[in-house]
């Protein structure tokens, strides 16, 4: 019997190594896994391992017209030194913007008013009250959607919207919302709402793709008004779940030429999930004409296992190596790969300030420890590491420098770099870094700072949760 399962790990190793091309890292811990798990890790592997990249779902040759053409038309002033931005100070991210438009077609819009908001109720008050203002349409994306009084709150928007003739789309991913149910998505179909389901279970519940969730938060109203960020729809993100207690997250509401890019953004994974082509509605991608003067720059990102490239992973990493002052990540989950914990603590090393939050606790217990573990690297680096004790951080953002912020749905994890369909916003703004800046200085207050002795002194149930955790961290 031990035989045939030696024989059997050893086929599925060679599966593992020989049939997909991925980093050694990875490949290391899938076979570590299926070292202490034979078998039972090879089935592991099949649900959470498999490698999609090579499929190009999501096809941005759809777009065509208006928007292939501004791209090539911003490529073309950067190239000419022609691009101009208002704080002369962005002059030196020029090359980022430039490597966010040949990478993903992110166009520079610089006429854009964002909101900020970091209180949940907030967030929500003003995503009802721009709903009711919708006249044409409101298309909605979310990773977790709860069947509770907020949705509830939500739901009666849309459906009264609906019959009063605007369009409504809700898509969902199966893997987040699985705790709703059919007849919940009935519910809104009969009431004349477009539902789409982003890589469904089979068989009612059963989730073959654990990975490759899409965990992109954004809403988009009439084209003139777009939110993204890290709420997710749930009592629990009004403080209102007893484990978590208040739940801090950082979301922006932007009005101006950058909700275009939400727009496709949007109507990409809906296409995909639909089975649509929504880029023949030309008037979903209308730019506005009647919007104040608007101070962000902003570029829309996004990156996914259909994605050539890491992009949101190598905003942050390009920006890191951009910083000459200062370095904010707040984030619930910190497993960084080798080249983003270089950057991190050679900045550190070299006087930059670089501060890093993380939640006081877990929802993802797996996770939070190979985060502390990251975290004491970078206290060891000189950083300053804080533990948001207010409830519970869920904001992932950067800001450097004071002048340029990438934000959105993307944590600073491996998961979010290549294996979760992400969207951030990039925003080039003294003022809106600056607000956000203030944000976490005033979370510090709410904060412990992990000091070099305080890490050195946890106990020994910690450290092996540290160290056996980290071991699994690149598939985690």
């Amino acid at each position: 019997m031990l035989d045939h399962l030696f024989l059997i790990n050893i086929v599925f190793t060679l599966i593992i190594i020989f049939f997909q091309r991925r980093n050694p890292t990875t490949v290391w811990a899938w076979l570590l896994l299926l070292y202490f798990i034979p078998v039972l890790g090879f089935v592991l592997y099949l649900i959470l391992g498999q490698n999609f990249r090579k499929d190009r779902m999501f096809k941005m040759k759809e777009i065509e017209g208006e928007i292939k053409y501004a791209v090539r038309r911003q490529e073309e002033s950067i190239y000419r030194k022609k691009l101009r931005l208002r704080d002369p100070e962005l002059d030196r991210f020029k090359r980022l913007i430039l490597y966010n438009l040949n990478e993903g077609e992110a166009v520079l819009t610089d006429n854009n008013d964002i909101r900020i908001y970091t209180d949940g109720r907030e967030k929500f008050n003003a995503l009802l009250s721009e709903m009711d203002h919708a006249r044409n349409y409101i298309h909605m994306q979310y990773y977790i959607i709860r069947n509770d009084e907020l949705w509830k709150e939500i739901e009666e928007v849309l459906i009264r919207k609906a019959r009063q003739g605007v369009e409504v789309r809700v898509l969902f991913d199966s893997m987040g919302c699985r705790g709703m149910h059919h007849s919940d998505w009935v519910r809104l179909r009969k009431a004349g709402i477009e539902v789409a389901e982003f890589f469904p279970a089979v068989l009612g519940k059963l989730q073959l793709r654990v990975n490759y969730r899409n965990h992109r938060k954004i809403v988009v109203i009439d084209g003139r008004i777009g939110f993204v960020g890290g709420f997710n729809i749930g009592r629990e993100y009004l403080g209102k779940n007893r484990r978590f207690g208040y739940w801090r997250d950082t979301h922006i509401c932007i009005e101006g030429s950058a909700v275009t890019s939400l727009a496709v953004r949007f109507v990409l994974d809906w296409n995909y999930a639909a089975g649509e082509n929504l880029f023949l509605e030309d008037r979903l991608f209308e730019i506005p004409t009647y919007l104040r003067g608007g101070r962000d720059p902003v570029q829309i990102i996004s990156s996914g296992p259909d994605s050539h490239s890491q992009e949101i992973r190598n905003n942050y990493l390009r920006l890191i190596h951009m910083a000459r002052k200062s370095i904010y990540i707040q984030t619930p989950y910190f497993i960084p790969d080798d080249d983003i914990r270089d950057a991190l603590e050679i900045a550190a090393k070299s006087g930059i300030d670089v501060r890093i939050m993380i939640p006081c606790k877990p929802d993802h217990p797996f996770v939070y420890w190979a985060t502390y573990s990251y975290l004491g690297e970078m206290i060891e680096a000189g950083a300053r590491c804080y533990t948001y004790e207010n409830g519970f951080l869920h904001a992932k953002c950067m800001c450097v420098d004071g002048l340029v912020t990438c934000m959105g749905t993307a944590n600073m994890d491996i998961r979010s770099f290549s294996l979760n369909f992400e969207v951030n916003a990039v925003i080039y703004s003294t003022r809106t870094t600056g607000k956000l800046m203030e944000a976490f200085e005033n979370d510090i207050t709410k904060s412990t700072l992990v000091t070099r002795k305080k890490y050195e002194q946890r106990d020994f149930i910690i450290r092996f949760k540290e160290q056996f955790c980290r071991l699994f961290s690149p598939v985690l």
